[in-house]
């Protein structure tokens, strides 16, 4: 049987291209905010989000646990996006603070919460590191919806919130609304950290977003060229690591977000080489 022949790895990559296109759209935002991190904290509350859900679908006596798993992710992560943002806007409380106690509070949480739903040691790995092999047809469309959102609101609205990310004084003097925007950022990269969580996990998802960017960032110094790009690289290594593991046993999320890094290794010295032969060329070294 061939890759594209299995019905598990259909469904697999499916979700693995959408992610991959779809996570570095607001990852590039993130980064030209200097919020690269920002994935990590909501990642980890989105965790308590789908402990909650368990919870909530055990009272409910629910045949399928994790029916409730993703919209209690993706209310979790919101809410949390936007506290982020809130605290960020009115300065009062540092935004790597208010990340901290995310991060911390969020996985311990939903450490707690999955234990008291019935969960195992391997339900909580899967949400940790990334379970694909587990998707489902009701999962497949879901990613597809969410990541549609993304891709529509990311793509749609970029001159508007590249603005609002690059300077937000031009961003205020130009009329445009710069808090609903903010607030878009946020809302997209929570639910963009739910639709990856099912790829790499939450302890890694905020790589999926950022690592990309990064590699693009070596070879384009363009806002529209870097997303472009950084979409390209995301759908690849997407697909590269989760095509290695149908051959190897190995975990999908771990081995994307190694050839991500391996990835950006290679990109950076290729880059630094580059520009060393740039300013060799350049009479005075490039100086004018």
């Amino acid at each position: 049987m061939s890759i594209f022949s299995d019905p598990l790895m259909q469904r697999a990559l499916i979700v693995a291209l959408l992610v991959g296109l779809s996570a570095p759209v607001i990852g590039t935002y993130l980064v030209q905010r200097r919020m690269a991190l920002l994935g990590d904290g909501i990642g980890h509350v989105a965790l308590a989000g789908i402990a909650a859900g368990w919870l909530a679908g055990s009272w409910a006596h629910l045949a399928q646990r994790d029916a409730l798993a993703v919209p209690g992710a993706i209310t979790f992560a919101i809410l949390a996006a936007v506290i982020i943002e809130r605290l960020r806007e009115r300065g009062t409380s540092p935004a790597d603070v208010a990340m901290a106690i995310l991060f911390y509070g969020g996985i311990a949480g939903g450490v707690l919460l999955i234990g008291v739903a019935g969960g195992t040691g391997s339900n909580l790995l899967g949400y940790l590191f990334g379970s694909i092999s587990t998707v489902t047809w009701p999962d497949v469309w879901v990613t597809v919806a969410l990541a549609g959102v993304i891709l529509l609101v990311g793509l749609g609205l970029r001159h508007a919130l590249f603005s609002v990310t690059h300077d937000q004084d031009f961003a205020v003097a130009s009329g445009l609304p710069v808090r609903a925007l903010n607030l878009t950022v946020a809302v997209l990269a929570a639910v963009t950290i739910t639709v990856s969580m099912r790829v790499v996990g939450v302890l890694l998802v905020s790589a999926l977003m950022i690592l990309p960017v990064a590699i693009a960032q070596q070879f384009s110094r363009s806002f529209s060229r870097t997303m472009t790009l950084a979409m390209g690289v995301g759908a690849v290594l997407c697909v590269a690591g989760l095509t290695v593991t149908y051959y190897r046993d190995l975990q999908p999320g771990a081995l994307i977000v190694v050839l991500g890094v391996a990835t950006y290794a290679v990109a950076a010295g290729v880059s630094t080489v580059r520009q060393s032969r740039l300013a060799r060329a350049t009479p005075n070294g490039g100086a004018a």
